[in-house]
């Protein structure tokens, strides 16, 4: 284990590697003035939370300072930086309280000094699960949030957006300027490519009259035939870049048991260093672009092409 002192989850001075890690990065954060804004979008099961907590493992085991914003009503974006932990929602948290919410009161903090927030959403049945998001965003921004606490600015938020850009509450951090740069969790499955293209459209929309730009597709695994090849092709048609292969692999799986991150259950292990490559591809990352999105026709046709369906 990276960082041994993990519970109670608030506030708690982290040791080991982490710390040494920070240490060695100061002189590289003190040149960072911007605060780097970063949304997970991607079709709903396709591994957007699981993705987003191992790479921000990853970044913050190399001493970047983060934050993690769930934006999603199952409240499930932090646990593996929790240790499994129900990590108290805003909306929860403002049905319970009122108004009067401290900081402390919807922050806590994770493995290596990450900070985890969610948002949630209303009752089952009841309210838009879109407006948590702009809630949630607003109260952050009012309580000072985007700094940890020492008081020093953040490296990164990450917001982990649930499913597609088809609610305009879901399309929030785009469109009001929260997340400049998005990456799209996809693979090699009809369905998942379908999505990504979705949301490329919502990214092409608002990046016309914003700063949005789409930083990359990264591939989550299933298997499929010629996946890397397709996936590369996808996006070079949308004109951005694979940043990352995620392979499939069941050590994910058994970090998720042991609630947590595949670098903090088993740090030695392959996997882990895939997540440590996609972390180390995001922050060295310099493409940021407007998408071109592809036609019905156009995407059948890559897929087609590649073997997926049959002709």
């Amino acid at each position: 284990m990276l960082c041994p002192s993990r519970f109670p989850a608030l506030h708690l001075p982290w040791h080991g590697v982490c710390k040494r890690k920070r240490a060695q990065t100061t002189h590289q954060n003190q040149r960072i003035n911007k605060m780097r804004k970063v949304a997970i979008y991607g079709k709903g099961g396709i591994g957007k939370s699981t993705t987003t907590q191992n790479t921000v493992a990853g970044l913050v085991e190399m001493g970047k300072k983060v934050m993690v914003v769930g934006c999603d009503p199952k409240a499930d974006s932090t646990r593996l930086l929790l240790g499994g932990l129900a990590q108290r929602s805003v909306l929860d948290t403002l049905r319970e309280e009122g108004e009067d919410v401290e900081l402390e009161d919807i922050r806590a903090a994770g493995f290596c000094e990450s900070l985890c927030v969610e948002s949630g959403g209303p009752e089952p049945g009841v309210g838009c699960a879109g407006r948590g998001i702009i809630t949630s965003i607003n109260m952050l921004e009012q309580l000072n949030a985007y700094k940890n606490p020492k008081g020093e600015d953040l490296d990164y938020v990450f917001y982990d957006v649930l499913g597609d850009v088809v609610c305009g509450g879901f399309a929030m951090p785009i469109r009001e300027g929260k997340a400049e740069e998005i990456y799209i969790v996809c693979s090699g499955e009809m369905m998942a490519m379908y999505a990504a293209n979705n949301i490329s459209k919502g990214i092409l929309k608002f990046a016309q009259t914003g700063v949005v730009r789409l930083g990359g597709l990264i591939c989550n695994s299933r298997k499929v035939d010629n996946e890397r090849e397709m996936i590369e092709e996808f996006a070079k048609r949308l004109g951005t870049q694979m940043i990352h292969f995620v392979p499939r692999e069941n050590d994910v799986q058994r970090a998720e048991i042991n609630r947590k991150t595949v670098i903090e259950w088993n740090p030695e292990c392959p996997q882990a260093d895939e997540y440590r490559a996609l972390a180390n591809a995001i922050d060295g990352n310099d493409m940021f672009v407007i998408p071109k999105p592809l036609s019905i026709a156009e995407l059948e046709s890559l897929l087609l092409d590649y073997g997926l369906m049959a002709a």
